[in-house]
């Protein structure tokens, strides 16, 4: 009788021990969604570059959860005088994770935006591929607006602001 206990209170042992073990509390935390991880403010440098010429300045690229897999961007504004681009937004870029590198892509957006002069002016974006990993961003694009003769093309590389 004494060793059919025990081996009811060892099994019962067992079977308590695998039951807590096999509980984490990494099980019970949901993974926060892609577009969380990535949503922010990134500062840093911009070089566009037109019909040949390059010009490089510090910017700040902002991007906000659309959905748990999407982000919307924000270029900022660019330029001078007849060659200034209002800030442009770019909706629904699609997220995907591999390990710690998030990628984002979209094949073209079209968009309208009023300028400093009350005009509303189309824009386009064309090839734009967005590359998180951990607090870095690089973003590279085509940008057509307006009736602008050439099309700009852009990189950014920025660190996200805390």
């Amino acid at each position: 009788m004494k060793i059919k206990s025990f081996m009811m209170m060892m099994v019962a042992t067992v079977a308590l021990v695998v039951s807590v073990s096999s509980c984490s509390s990494d099980d019970d935390e949901p993974e926060v969604a892609v577009a969380a991880q990535v949503a922010g403010s990134y500062t840093g440098q911009e070089v566009m570059t037109v019909s040949g010429d390059v010009d490089e300045g510090t910017k700040t690229f902002v991007f906000t959860k659309a959905t748990d897999t999407t982000v919307d961007m924000v270029i900022p504004e660019y330029g001078e005088g007849m060659m200034s681009l209002p800030a442009l937004p770019v909706k629904g870029i699609t997220l995907t994770k591999n390990g710690n590198t998030i990628t984002g892509s979209t094949a073209s957006y079209t968009g309208t935006v009023t300028n400093a002069a009350g005009a509303e002016k189309a824009y386009t974006v064309t090839g734009l591929t967005v590359i998180f990993n951990d607090k870095n961003v690089v973003v590279t694009f085509s940008l057509k607006y307006g009736n602008m003769p050439f099309d700009f093309a852009g990189q950014f590389t920025g660190i996200k602001k805390d």
